[in-house]
């Protein structure tokens, strides 16, 4: 037996200890995040005792950091992706162009050069989407329209890190700093800038397109010849299989990060019919890995920087938690949509992680960046990381102070915005006995389909802008925004409905929705979609109408086709 074994020595003391002291934060009420940061440190370099392998800790970390991003792929398609652009694509460009001109200014007063301040401004302008996942997860709200714009927000700020990553040593000289590929004759001109970037994006493209084109149809039908083989090992190899590798390839051949492309090798396999099933069998070893990611984190802590640096880092830790939550909320309501979803994404942006840890050991090898520039960009993650679920718990309070303050909340929500209103032109008759439907995700298309079939008028209240906005041109009433919000029911007209479907799974504002219905509508029918049993029983407790949960609807769908089956079987051998 080889004496080596570091890489197991690692793994037990970092779950070992993430098992004790996410156990103790958990006890002390706090989030298990916290433990698993607290454990780091512990086994780190930086405290006396036991010290993991680091460069060991770091790959295992990336591995969490690919299970993680697949595992959001499965749930996140294209189409998703799609819808958020809007908001995602222009807020979350601008959001790193505000949060790094902070960072350089907070650099310029301390005197760093134009080149270590850029570096500095955009690792703190990239937050870490593995601790965004972990915080939608808890909350239930990942699949939410929120969660999504949140997430769609993370993908392309990776998108934009990942070019920033490879155009720096091209600009490496020019900003002050070394060339990296000095060694191979290139130099920093406009010339070879122009090819870089040409480059890149061709292999980024290059990536995507091969992945949604080829990807889509490949990797769904190598899963489903797996699975026809009946062993349940071989299948969730294939998922992880799947999961690695391809993140391995999109670095090695594409220049994509591991994140990416594990992103994007879920967002395929989730055109396959087991793409359920592909989540649940790689959920236990995605949790494992990212116990291992938070505590590699935790290693990277020097406590030393909070006596020797306190201010510098209080000023970092106030650009990550105040400055970015602050210039994403404002761009949020510029590009109108309602405060709680500002709300959600501040606090979504609220830390740094992964990629500011490349950004800085990037920044330092091109002598761009002092070292204390990376200490400090290490040590506000950690310090952003563990006060992130404080800063979701603090949102929940502000939405409350905004709902109870109506005039402020109509003012940030209901800004001068056509879509939040019903064009004068709908028709009357369209608006008395109707159906609000709140949602028009793939459950609430197919309520909607229903309705028309029918002949039977409805009014969509719906959160995505796009959609709304696509529904008006098709002719079909809709109004934007969160049903959670009074104002929004009222512009459906709910006080003459006949009905209030909510289809949506984000059923957080659930009980708002049918307290506002009611009171407006006191004879009104509601119909409400679940997913939880606890939730499902709170509701009915409460009242609320009748209660679809989609396991129990799908089990009742299939039990009277077997029925129905099995009895025109019988009959036939009875005759």
């Amino acid at each position: 037996m080889p004496h080596n074994i570091s890489l197991i020595t690692t793994i037990a003391a970092a779950l070992g200890a993430g098992l004790l002291f996410g156990y103790l934060a958990t006890r002390l009420r706090l989030p298990a995040l916290v433990g698993y940061l607290a454990a780091g440190i512990i086994i780190g370099p930086a405290t006396p005792g036991y010290v993991a392998d680091a460069a060991l800790a770091g790959q295992l970390a990336e591995i969490g950091v690919m299970l993680m991003m697949f595992g959001v792929g499965l749930h996140f398609s294209i189409e998703d992706l799609w819808d958020v652009r809007k908001v995602a694509l222009p807020g979350a460009i601008l959001q790193i162009a505000v949060a790094t001109a902070l960072g350089m200014a907070l650099a310029h007063f301390w005197g760093w050069s134009i080149g270590g301040g850029l570096v500095f401004g955009l690792a703190l302008s990239v937050a870490s989407t593995v601790v965004l996942l972990r915080a939608l997860e808890e909350r239930g709200i990942l699949d939410s329209f929120n969660g999504r714009i949140a997430v769609g927000w993370l993908v392309v700020e990776d998108l934009v890190t990942v070019l920033v990553l490879v155009l720096l040593p091209a600009l490496a000289s020019s900003l002050g700093g070394e060339a990296l590929d000095a060694a191979s004759g290139h130099g920093g001109g406009d010339d070879n800038l122009w090819t870089t970037l040409a480059l890149t994006l061709g292999q980024v493209g290059a990536f995507i397109v091969l992945m949604l084109v080829v990807g889509r149809k490949l990797f769904p039908w190598i899963l489903w010849q797996v699975a026809r083989t009946g062993s349940r090992e071989l299948f969730t190899l294939c998922v992880i299989a799947a999961a690695v590798g391809i993140a391995y390839a999109s670095t090695h051949y594409f220049g994509v990060s591991f994140a990416l492309g594990s992103f994007f090798a879920g967002m395929v396999l989730r055109e396959s019919s087991l793409a359920h099933r592909a989540a649940e069998e790689s959920l236990p070893l995605r949790d494992a890995f990212a116990v291992l990611f938070f505590v590699s984190v935790g290693m990277l802590f020097e406590p030393s920087v909070l006596t020797e640096q306190p201010l510098k880092l209080l000023a970092v830790v106030a650009i990550v938690v105040v400055g970015k939550s602050v210039a994403a909320f404002l761009l949020v309501l510029l590009l109108r949509y309602p405060a709680k979803t500002a709300l959600m994404v501040s606090a979504s942006l609220a830390q740094i992680g992964e990629f500011s840890f490349i950004l800085a050991a990037l920044g330092l090898s091109l002598k761009l960046m002092p070292a204390e520039g990376q200490t400090l960009i290490l040590a506000g993650a950690i310090i952003s990381i563990a006060l992130n679920p404080v800063v979701f718990s603090i949102t929940k309070p502000l939405e409350r102070w905004l709902g109870k303050n109506l005039d402020l909340a109509a003012k940030f929500d209901r800004s001068p915005d056509p879509l939040a209103e019903l064009p004068m032109t709908t028709p009357h008759e369209h608006l008395r006995g109707q159906v609000v439907l709140v949602g028009y995700g793939r459950v609430g298309r197919k309520i909607a389909a229903k309705l028309k079939a029918q002949g039977i008028s409805y009014v969509v209240a719906e959160q995505n802008r796009e959609i709304v906005d696509q529904l008006r041109k098709d002719g079909i009433p809709a109004v934007a925004g969160n049903a959670g919000e009074p104002a929004v029911l009222i512009q459906a007209h709910i006080a003459h409905a006949a009905m209030l479907v909510i289809a949506t799974p984000d059923t957080f504002h659930v009980r708002a929705m049918i307290e506002t219905a009611r009171a407006l509508n006191p004879n009104i029918k509601s119909v409400v979609r679940t997913h939880s049993d606890a939730e499902a029983e709170l509701l009915r407790s409460e009242r609320v109408g009748e209660i679809f949960m989609g396991e129990q609807e799908l089990a009742k769908g299939m039990t009277a086709y077997v029925l129905e089956h099995l009895d025109k079987a019988h009959k036939g051998h009875a005759h």
